[in-house]
């Protein structure tokens, strides 16, 4: 049993209460069919049912992060059964599953296993996402995204002799159209997770990175190709749903932040200041998404600037069922020069309307989720949470200046389905006031607003609800249900309603 993890933003291994890997969400995408005592698998997805209690196994991936400092910070202050001290506390893992628990063709695990005990392990992974416009947009209609993924593990150790160093890597195949472009007018936010604005192309290479821990597994690091989106501002739980997967839309939106399959070359260091704290910060190398659509021309990549995020995350635990909240601040300074996004002033305002000079990007974020009951295990995933987060861009030069969401991720509600899941959230959307105003001025002037922009975009807003339902292991089948409000960011397009389906399965 193994998981296709991707990055995750921060969540910390206070308590122990996190990877046992790595003590906390991986920096990156990970395969690791690690067991710990008392946990279940870790390779268990939010929507999925909750393994059996399991004897440890030897992990074939790097040993949990240590914290740096035997002592706590902000959990301090809460009371002695609300802490980050006990020596037994949860141990799971809460990253983002891309995966189906289990595998739906277990007679190869012998061979799997054969494989991996000699270094090298691997995942076959589809992900399909339908969805329909029933009501409103621009037309009826259905479209059809799908991504086909192998992601790889090399132990190093085992291979060449170089203990503690792994290799990961993904090769991702995407295909399919965006039923907002297609059908319901809206060109911004995306509505389905699986989208590459790069085009088709039959293989392509996503992360490949390494990775090391050092000083007794105090400090972690991930050197390559990477996602930072799949690093940083995500969760398992914002993965639960269509919309919000890897990333917020203001985080992933912008250049500076890679999104599958756009990677960046860096790299990332991680680790705990004291057991309830991880920080994690790292340099990027930036270019234009658009280019090199199939990952392996990296010679022919422009760099337009430097990307250095860095994460704080605060993970306390709350009364006697030891409920898990996960509190972080993220931040993220892009050096690449952006034009206003004014655009082209009309004539007769040129003489006192000018645009900015180019300058750089900087993304403020901060988020949060809480369980607030637990059931079926003592997992992190066991139970139902309240988020919701907020993203600040710079607003004269980010297409998205603001965006905040608020939702429910929530397990087991209806009788004899008690791994279930169902999600609910609202998300709001803000446009770049410049972006506004440069619109207003060449409406005014008539002249042409832009492509697909039907008068001054201001904001708009997205109701999404999800059931998760894991039909066997290694398939699970989630019905969707979206409610676009302003499509296009105006009010000249009809609110939207779509309905889909999401089908995850770990081959």
């Amino acid at each position: 049993m193994m998981a296709v993890m991707l990055a995750c933003c921060g969540w910390t291994a206070a308590s122990r209460a996190a990877d046992p890997v790595h003590g906390a969400v991986s920096s990156a995408p990970r395969l690791t069919p690690v067991t710990t005592p008392g946990a279940v698998d870790v390779a268990t997805p939010a929507s999925a049912p909750a393994a059996p209690v399991k004897k440890a196994k030897r992990p074939i991936a790097e040993e949990r992060l240590e914290a740096l400092f035997d002592t706590e910070s902000i959990s301090a202050l809460l009371s002695h059964n609300d802490d980050a001290l006990r020596k037994s506390d949860l141990s799971a893992g809460y990253f983002v599953a891309e995966q189906s628990f289990g595998n739906l063709v277990p007679q190869i695990r012998p061979w799997r296993e054969w494989l991996s005990n000699r270094g090298f392990t691997f995942e076959l992974t589809y992900k399909g996402e339908s969805m329909a416009n029933v009501g409103g947009g621009l037309s009826k209609g259905i479209d059809y995204v799908h991504d086909l993924r192998v992601s790889m593990l090399f132990d190093l150790g085992k291979l060449v002799g170089l203990n503690g160093w792994f290799l990961h890597g993904i090769v991702m195949n995407r295909e399919g159209r965006q039923v907002g472009w297609d059908h319901v007018g809206e060109r911004n936010v995306l509505l389905t997770e699986v989208w590459s604005i790069h085009g088709p192309a039959a293989a392509r290479l996503a992360d490949l990175y390494v990775e090391k821990s050092f000083l007794h597994h105090r400090i972690n690091i991930n050197v390559g190709r990477i996602a930072l989106t799949h690093t940083y501002g995500t969760s398992v739980l914002l993965c639960t749903f269509m919309m919000q997967c890897s990333a917020p839309m203001a985080i992933r939106e912008p250049p500076g932040w890679s999104v599958y399959p756009k990677t960046s070359w860096g790299g990332t260091v991680r680790f705990r200041p004291t057991r309830d704290l991880t920080l994690r910060t790292g340099i990027y190398k930036i270019g234009p998404k658009a280019q090199d659509n199939t990952g392996w021309a990296w010679g022919s990549e422009t760099t337009t600037g430097i990307q250095t995020p860095v994460e704080l995350t605060w993970e306390p635990f709350f009364g006697a069922r030891n409920l898990p909240g996960h509190y972080k601040l993220g931040f993220g300074h892009d050096t690449s020069p952006y034009p206003d996004l004014i655009g082209t002033i009309p004539a007769a305002y040129q003489a006192y309307i000018h645009a900015h000079k180019e300058k750089p990007r900087d993304t403020f974020y901060i988020e949060a989720d809480q369980m607030v009951y637990r059931k079926h295990g003592e997992h992190q995933m066991a139970g139902g949470y309240l988020l919701a987060g907020y993203i600040h861009n710079t607003p004269s030069i980010s297409t998205f200046s603001d965006e905040f969401y608020f939702g429910a991720s929530l397990l087991g509600l209806i009788p004899h389905r008690p791994y279930d899941r169902f999600g609910v959230m609202y998300s709001y959307y803000q446009m770049s006031p410049r972006l506004t105003y440069g619109q207003s001025l060449r409406q005014a002037a008539g002249m042409s607003m832009g492509a697909y922009v039907n008068g001054p975009q201001t904001h708009s807003a997205v109701l999404e609800a999800y059931y998760g339902i894991p039909v066997t292991p290694g398939l699970v089948v989630t019905p969707e249900f979206e409610y676009m409000m302003r499509p296009g960011e105006t009010s000249v397009i009809p609110n939207a309603m779509l309905v889909g389906l999401k089908v995850i399965a770990n081959l």
